[in-house]
């Protein structure tokens, strides 16, 4: 059961409801809307599955607002929309629900407005505090960044392939990866540097090799050989073998 919290705790719409079944033991607890005439007990459930019910309803109308694009950019705006679109039917909602409830009958028309109030005000502030949590969530996450230049220069039958190595031949670049490889005219100075955003080294002067494409190591006559995936032998230089062993390779 623990666990089971844990894990609705730690989704956005699982902290949602959480927070709205708590919202609901306080209007239960404050007899909100005129709820005293009725036992704690029915309070408690009729205030906790309502509030339950208008978390899931206001993340129906932001995701359909989104998917349709109807809101617009500025903050303000989507703050307008989004309030009007989640009041308006939860106002009529409540005031029929409390109503049969609480007095048995539909309230009178003229309480309407007194309803209206209170639901916008409640909407508005949840849905303040939802969009500060948001813009603080973009800000810390982590910015996107771009794949690796040389990822572009790969010929059509390589796009979108794993690059295991690349290896030097004269003048040219044979990229090694999980569906073959190619010739690619380039020096290996320039495509290391292009490679910056892949996890991978200059393993030898004629060689760079994806971290992730490492299956063994062979060692002899003080040297080492990297085994990747598909078989291909790597070897190491001396003058990288120790940044290498730093880096935890083998």
């Amino acid at each position: 059961m623990l666990d089971t919290l844990t894990r609705l705790a730690r989704s956005d719409t699982g902290r949602g409801v959480l927070v709205a079944a708590v919202a609901g033991v306080f209007l239960a607890l404050t007899n909100a809307f005129g709820s005293d005439s009725i036992g704690l007990t029915f309070r408690l459930i009729y205030w906790v599955v309502l509030m339950v019910a208008a978390t899931l309803w206001a993340s129906l109308c932001i995701k359909g607002l989104s998917a349709a694009e109807f809101l617009p950019p500025s903050p303000v705006g989507q703050f307008l929309i989004i309030v009007a679109a989640i009041s308006g039917p939860l106002t009529i909602a409540i005031w029929l629900g409390s109503g049969l409830a609480f007095a048995g009958e539909i309230y009178p028309l003229s309480t309407l407005g007194g309803f209206a109030w209170r639901v916008v005000l409640i909407t508005a502030v949840m849905s303040a505090i939802g969009m500060m949590l948001e813009r603080r969530k973009a800000e810390t996450r982590p910015p996107e960044t771009a794949p690796p230049r040389f990822l572009e220069r790969l010929p059509l039958k390589l796009k979108g392939a794993t690059i295991h190595a690349v290896e030097s031949e004269d003048h040219y670049l044979r990229v090694h990866t999980d569906r073959g490889s190619d010739l690619i005219l380039m020096r290996l100075s320039d495509a290391v540097a292009e490679l910056e955003g892949l996890e991978g080294a200059q393993t030898h002067r004629s060689w760079w090799v994806a971290r992730e494409a490492v299956t063994g190591v062979k060692r002899g006559d003080g040297r080492a050989t990297l085994t990747l995936k598909g078989g291909l032998e790597v070897p190491v230089s001396r003058t990288h073998a120790s940044a290498l062993r730093e880096a935890g390779w083998y």
